[in-house]
């Protein structure tokens, strides 16, 4: 059949003709997802939604190009849509995420246990590590500036700094809670 004839087909309600396009071509259009998103359920979602809209939308259905050709653009536009609505919902919750913690850091309440809660942590590392931490997490500083300042070398701030995250980790009531507002202050 030529794509004239398939849309034609398509456009009177024909489900064999459907069935016959779907079935030529949905493993090839999972397959080409797939190797973009490395998602086997994500690409299997989009291209039953091609396939939806198609249907859907048979009446007015117009191609110009091959059936291959329009159902791989189809496909490619709907993941790049995907994709789209993916970094809005990650910008969104970021953005939320550090008004929240804004908002929260806002209060003298907050700031009162924020500051108790790091002084009892730091209360537990060793003064080498301590210092370490302060340095990388408060001051913000840089491994390598760490190192040149304590005159040890970078790897020692790492297996310093690796020592006081599990040290605070340890303290479950804490530790999300402070190694969050360390990241983002």
């Amino acid at each position: 059949m030529t794509t004239e004839e398939i849309v034609n087909s398509l456009k009177t309600g024909s489900q064999e003709t459907y069935k016959l396009v779907y079935f030529n071509h949905h493993e090839w259009l999972c397959n080409y997802i797939y190797k973009l998103s490395h998602d086997y359920y994500l690409s299997e979602d989009i291209v039953q939604e091609v396939f939806l809209r198609i249907w859907l939308n048979r009446e007015s259905l117009h191609i110009k190009s091959s059936i291959k050709s329009y159902l791989f653009r189809s496909c490619h536009n709907e993941y790049l849509q995907y994709l789209r609505k993916q970094k809005v919902k990650t910008d969104f919750l970021e953005k939320l995420r550090v008004e929240t913690i804004f908002e929260m850091y806002d209060n003298e309440d907050f700031q009162k246990e924020y500051a108790n809660k790091l002084e009892s942590v730091l209360k537990l590392l060793p003064p080498k590590c301590k210092e370490v931490f302060i340095q990388a997490k408060l001051d913000k500083k840089k491994y390598k500036d760490i190192a040149e300042d304590l005159n040890i070398s970078v790897k020692t701030v790492e297996g310093h700094m690796t020592k006081a995250l599990k040290i605070i980790k340890t303290q479950t009531s804490v530790a999300p809670f402070l190694i969050l507002l360390l990241d983002i202050f």
